[in-house]
């Protein structure tokens, strides 16, 4: 598996294709919600497997804190590994930024994973698109 930073026009429609399939389809998000206002803002990542789009996520700073969103990752690719290596490569391109922690919302059923990278909750739990989350943070 290998992420890259989404540059060329194939590969941020990979990413949308890959948030489209998770949160729209699978989770019911509606799509003016997902692809929102912030999208040209953001650095994409994308992260494939044998050159198929398994994987994605963006990142934006904000107010001198990193923030990572829309992490997702195909069905057919959870539990191998996938989530850990998207998000080791976006924190990676967070270290490069003049940046000293990194916050995100976990849906609630993710924050163990996002436990075993280092973040902690830092909220109690609110809806985002109808789903709980929870926000959480990490020093870098």
């Amino acid at each position: 598996m290998e992420v890259q930073v989404a540059k060329t026009e194939e590969q941020i429609q990979d990413v949308f294709n890959v948030r489209k399939t998770v949160f729209v389809l699978e989770q019911q998000v509606p799509l003016e919600e997902e692809i929102d206002e912030y999208e040209s803002d953001s650095i994409h990542f994308v992260l494939y497997d044998q050159n198929k789009a398994v994987g994605a996520g963006r990142f934006r700073i904000l107010e001198g804190i990193g923030k990572v969103e829309r992490i997702c990752v195909l069905k057919s690719t959870r539990g191998k590994g996938a989530g850990r290596s998207l998000m080791l490569a976006i924190e990676e391109y967070a270290k490069q930024q003049p940046l000293s922690h990194l916050k995100l919302n976990a849906q609630t059923y993710a924050i163990p994973f996002y436990e075993g990278l280092g973040y902690e909750v830092v909220s109690d739990e609110f809806l985002d698109a109808g789903i709980p989350h929870k926000a959480m943070k990490k020093s870098i």
